[in-house]
């Protein structure tokens, strides 16, 4: 099983960015797929939610309406558009994958973790 998260850089505030979850060694349907970050000092926090079934997607509110998750199931890739960046935005990303059981959906607690990508924001 692996997850390979990439993309990140350093960026200008009010700039963008694409991060990529690269997915191997699992049924990829059968799992959603979140976006998480970490900033320096704070705990790690769900920044969205994809399930690759049905395309259902979820943000954090501090992210709504600037970024945007999306699938190509054929490369089981999961992509996190990030545009209009901001300083607060500053962080490691880190893509992780969750068993989705019968009808259920939800990116926590995940089954695997990718790498981690750092996105830095300069203000």
């Amino acid at each position: 099983v692996r997850l390979v998260d990439s993309g990140g850089g350093l960026v200008q505030a009010g700039g963008s960015l694409r991060l990529s979850c690269a997915a191997s060694g699992f049924a990829f349907g059968d799992y959603a797929i979140g976006w998480f970050r970490q900033a320096p000092g704070k705990e790690r926090e769900e920044v969205s939610c994809m399930s690759t079934n049905d395309g259902r997607t979820d943000y954090a509110d501090s992210v709504k309406g600037r970024f945007t998750v999306s699938s190509d199931n054929a490369k089981n890739t999961v992509y996190l558009q990030m545009n209009s960046l901001k300083a607060e935005d500053t962080a490691v990303y880190y893509c992780a994958a969750t068993h989705q059981w019968g009808s259920s959906y939800g990116c926590y607690p995940p089954d695997y973790w990718g790498q981690g990508t750092q996105v830095t924001v300069s203000s």
